[in-house]
């Protein structure tokens, strides 16, 4: 008589096998450096994830694109395109230039806020994409965040979703979910859930660069140079 599926002999098998894994533990990942050691070894491959949705909750004017960049840069020295999908803001592309992105390879996507979460999941399930970054407010229903998840899952790039005002309390579909906020020279992170065991006390990263400002204090942003497109148009003909 053979032995159940769910006998212990099975099961370990299982978890040699890298079918299933303990709670304590991570699967393994696909990841970028974050260009941080500290936050790399509390993020599960070493990283942000690939193929999945990096949610990063913020209020504005925290220095949260700073935060990113290391990773973008690394993003665009392999000549692989970095989509910024309706950002609050027009993007000032003197500021991404001197951060050490080529502006060829920066491209703003324009939508509407109709139109925003449909745009964003486009870019993402696009595989020639490096990275997308996102912004969403405090109210991402359930549906829509997976359906971005998923987007992620089939473009296999970096996907990065910067959230202002989201409660950290309401559940999250997405793998990874962090806090960020403004301290002195650089920033508090508290990771709010990853895969893996979960971490209690907050990193503190120091900001190496606190010149990159992706929008300028004056009302005349000057975004000549980046590669534009207009989501909405595209959407009607869909």
């Amino acid at each position: 008589m053979s032995r159940p599926p769910d006998s212990p002999h099975t099961l370990q098998q299982a978890i040699r096998q890298g079918a299933v894994w303990r709670g304590d533990r991570c699967p393994p990942i696909t990841a970028r450096p974050s260009g941080y050691p500290a936050l790399d070894a509390q993020l599960p491959g070493g990283g942000w994830g690939l193929g999945q949705i990096n949610e990063l909750l913020h209020r504005p004017g925290q220095g949260e694109l700073a935060l990113l960049l290391p990773a973008l840069r690394r993003v665009a020295e392999e000549g692989r395109p970095i989509l910024l999908v309706a950002p609050p803001w027009i993007p000032y592309a003197p500021a991404w230039a001197q951060a050490g992105i080529p502006l060829a390879q920066l491209v703003w996507i324009r939508a509407t806020a109709a139109d925003a979460l449909w745009a964003l999941e486009q870019a993402l399930a696009e595989p020639d994409c490096g990275a997308v970054l996102g912004w969403a407010g405090p109210r991402l229903d359930d549906r829509h965040a997976r359906r971005l998840q998923l987007a992620a899952r089939r473009g296999g790039g970096l996907g990065l979703l910067l959230r202002h005002g989201a409660p950290e309390s309401v559940a999250s579909p997405f793998p990874l979910r962090l806090a960020v906020a403004a301290q002195g020279d650089g920033w508090r992170v508290r990771l709010l859930k990853r895969r893996g065991p979960p971490l209690s006390e907050p990193l503190y990263l120091t900001q190496p660069d606190s010149s990159f400002r992706p929008r300028p204090e004056s009302p005349l942003p000057c975004h000549a140079g980046l590669l534009e497109f207009d989501a909405t148009p595209r959407r009607r003909a869909a």
